[in-house]
């Protein structure tokens, strides 16, 4: 299957099939929706997990450009389904090698495509999708660089809201982030003056690559090669950005920041940590504190700064406002201060334990109602966000928001991925 063909019958098909979700599922809120995943890794795992315990789909059709991350994905997939009472997917719905994702496109039993591969491959496989009529959720970041962005952006903007298009930023849709978000909105804060976020996490493991082409190895350790994940910083401190972005309203006007490889194994080319200040309208400053290295995990935290309190949100210690209106969500701040009885009674001293099942269901129920949601601009918005910050730090010089999505900025992945013919 190549894409000349794919346009040429997706075009044809989407015209047929656009408007038949909304007649399936309007009438029937309990209607499953079939799934089709691109990318079988850790974090599809962890999406399509989440789905099938918070929503009624069933995961009828898998894709991936290697053989053995497919097996992997059909079985999880295959004890999902069985949960559920549903049969295996078939033998003839899975698929493996360069065109994978193309040929699941084509299956007319899928209503809805999970994008969880890697980010460089996310602007056409989500132009695709949408082509084939297909709901879609894609996994953050939207693209690897500004072009890719651009690309979704007029998907998004052709699509309005024909179909539900989500993106992969879940953490605003955890209950404690989304009380905060609405306490600050509100004033509970008084004016914001400025904003701290960091994420500090471990390295990411690197995956043996004896004997694999030049092609494969990079895919396969994607998160050490810029050129194929966009970088820690769109990997992680992406989500503090959207969060940041989310409650502000608005994107920032320009980036400074710096960074270097330094504490990251000899092998790849990502940065190890990024430090970025943006300047968003209001004359409000936020500094960003990016690092992935290491064996150890530290902490993750948006906080806001104004001018009747402080409102601050860590994935693991606590979301909470302290002053003029003192609000805690409840979560606990040490994990050494749950006991068995507190944990059964639900305490707990993460803040996202909802955060995914929220997300999904929401993505699930949009299609089941017929009301179509389209995050995908928004997605972008963050995208782009983390994207200034980045090209800041490597250029260690001002880029500003206008600079980065009016000149052209594409990074090539220079894949042959033809070697990778599958099944």
């Amino acid at each position: 299957m190549n894409r000349r063909n794919f346009i040429r019958s997706a075009s044809i098909l989407s015209t047929l099939t656009v408007l038949k979700p909304e007649i399936v599922f309007a009438t029937n809120n309990n209607s499953t929706v079939r799934i089709g995943l691109v990318g079988c890794g850790n974090r599809a795992a962890g999406i399509l997990g989440s789905m099938s315990e918070n929503a009624n789909i069933r995961v009828v059709a898998l894709a991936d450009l290697f053989e053995d991350k497919l097996e992997k994905g059909i079985a999880f997939a295959n004890t999902l389904n069985q949960k559920r009472n549903y049969a295996p997917v078939g033998k003839n719905n899975t698929y493996s090698g360069h065109d994978a994702y193309l040929r699941l496109l084509e299956n007319k039993d899928v209503d809805a495509v999970i994008i969880a591969s890697p980010g460089y491959s996310h602007p056409q496989m989500l132009e695709d999708t949408v082509a084939a009529g297909k709901h879609v959720y894609c996994e953050k970041p939207m693209a690897i660089d500004a072009d890719g962005c651009q690309q979704i952006i007029k998907t998004a903007r052709n699509i309005g809201n024909r179909l539900s298009a989500f993106d992969g930023f879940q953490v605003k849709f955890a209950t404690p982030y989304a009380e905060m978000g609405k306490r600050i909105k509100r004033g509970d804060i008084g004016d914001i003056v400025t904003v701290q976020l960091y994420y500090f996490s471990s390295g990411a493991p690197i995956i043996p690559h004896e004997g694999m082409s030049y092609d494969e190895m990079r895919i396969r350790n994607h998160y050490h090669f810029h050129e194929i994940s966009g970088g820690c910083y769109l990997d992680q401190a992406i989500h503090m950005i959207d969060t940041c972005n989310w409650i502000l309203g608005t994107t920032p006007m320009y980036a400074i920041g710096d960074g270097t490889k330094k504490g990251g194994p000899d092998f790849g080319n990502a940065w190890t940590n990024y430090q970025v200040i943006y300047k968003y309208p209001g004359d409000i400053n936020v500094s960003v504190h990016s690092a992935k290295f290491g064996k150890v995990f530290g902490d993750v935290c948006a906080r806001f700064i104004g001018t009747e309190g402080i409102a601050e949100a860590h994935y693991s210690g606590g979301v909470f406002i302290n002053g003029t209106h003192k609000w805690d969500s409840g979560i606990v701040r040490s994990a050494a201060e749950l006991t068995p009885e507190s944990i059964a009674q639900g305490a707990s001293s993460s803040s996202l334990d909802d955060a995914d099942p929220n997300k999904g269901k929401a993505f699930i129920d949009s299609i089941t109602t017929g009301k179509y949601l389209n995050q995908l601009e928004s997605g972008c918005n963050s995208t782009l966000t983390a994207i200034l910050g980045r090209e800041a730090a490597s250029k260690q010089e001002k880029v500003t928001w206008d600079e980065l999505v009016y000149t052209p900025h594409r990074i090539d992945p220079n894949l042959d991925l033809k070697q990778f013919t599958g099944k």
